[in-house]
């Protein structure tokens, strides 16, 4: 099998007894230093020794979320309770080598095991501590240096969503800190940015779910930062339909493209979150052109991909809005509907209860 790409290597391998005995002894030394962290957590040994026990423990199973939590007790303990007025370089142990040492720690970690979820928790943890015990900027500094990060992350693997839902994080606490120094400039710059970068990712690479799953984040925040007015709003829409038009012709059989597609259908209904329309003052006349004209593309589409099942579930989707907005039409009859609902049928039999259910919605 293989997860973005990347093989997972499979099957049984033949030991020898002395590679057997080799991992007996592995075990069991791991379960000698997971009771000792344990035992010394438990008797509040909140030490700096303690802490390289658990250091130790996480570089062999990172996975190990309890650990997590020992460590953080540790640090806490450690760390001061209040931000010290500066660095003693008399002091043995200054609070930010703890930072800056779960920092290198969480790194190396990552890149070695860069979907674990315990992993990225922490890092965010101690950010904030380090922001916690920082002034404005250099707190801004720290979290700055969060996004070369995670784009190296996102380089080896594009689509690894936690990367993504983290620098959405990381993004969302620079913007708290710029805004907390009144600088709306910088704010903006960072939307701009993330708005550019998913343009980027999404060239690189059609089939990526988090990337254009930011972009929809993003544009009704980009519009509303630039006071955007209807012209410029109809001009993004646009541009966003013939962007992933062109996407659908290149791979119709994306799901991630038809997910979007699907995503920009919606904000056209009147009935989505005026937050999150990208044009707010359609009128049905137009509501209704779009509709059509996504319909027609797609039909032309179908024309080459007649087994493509994601092609019968859009013209299905887009015609569930425009029957919303207009109950008779032109654009396509329910004979049609119903042939869409049975080639979504055959293709895809084992979620044959969904397209039922899907028909009894539409009255088909």
């Amino acid at each position: 099998m293989a997860s973005h790409g990347i093989s997972r290597t499979s099957g049984t391998l033949v030991r020898s007894e002395e590679q057997r005995q080799n991992e007996l002894q592995q075990i069991a030394t791991y379960k000698d230093l997971v009771d000792l962290v344990n035992t010394k957590v438990a008797e509040r040994q909140y030490t700096v020794e303690v802490l390289g026990l658990v250091t130790k423990l996480l570089n062999e199973n990172p996975e190990y979320y309890t650990i997590w939590n020992h460590r953080r007790r540790v640090l806490i303990a450690l760390l001061p309770a209040t931000p010290p007025d500066s660095d003693d370089a008399s002091s043995p142990e200054r609070p930010h080598e703890f930072i800056d040492g779960d920092l290198q720690l969480t790194f190396a970690l990552l890149r070695k095991f860069p979907k674990c979820y315990w992993i990225w928790n922490h890092r965010n943890w101690i950010l904030r501590k380090g922001e916690s015990m920082s002034d404005t900027k250099l707190a801004s500094r720290l979290w700055s240096g969060e996004l070369q990060l995670v784009g190296k992350l996102l380089h080896a693997d594009s689509r690894n969503f936690h990367a993504w839902s983290y620098r959405r994080d990381v993004v969302a606490q620079l913007q708290r800190l710029q805004a907390k120094a009144a600088d709306s400039a910088a704010v903006r710059g960072l939307v701009e940015s993330e708005f550019e970068y998913t343009t980027k990712m999404i060239k690189a690479n059609l089939s990526n779910f988090s990337a254009w799953h930011n972009r929809s984040k993003l544009i009704p925040r980009l519009l509303n930062e630039r006071q955007a007015n209807g012209t410029t709003r109809r001009k993004m829409l646009e541009d966003e339909l013939q962007l992933i038009c062109t996407a659908i012709n290149t791979d119709p059989f994306d799901q991630s493209i038809w997910f979007y597609h699907q995503s920009l259908m919606s904000t056209i209904s009147s009935d989505c979150p005026r937050e999150s329309m990208i044009v707010q003052d359609l009128s049905n006349g137009e509501r209704l052109r779009h509709y059509a004209r996504e319909m027609e593309y797609i039909k032309e589409i179908l024309e080459d991909e007649a087994d493509c099942k994601w092609i019968y579930e859009s013209l299905l989707s887009t015609a569930s809005f425009y029957v919303q907005v207009e109950a008779g039409t032109k654009a396509f009859t329910t004979l049609e509907m119903q042939s869409w609902l049975d080639q979504l049928r055959r293709l895809d039999p084992l979620r044959r209860g969904r397209w039922d259910e899907l028909g009894r919605r539409l009255n088909l």
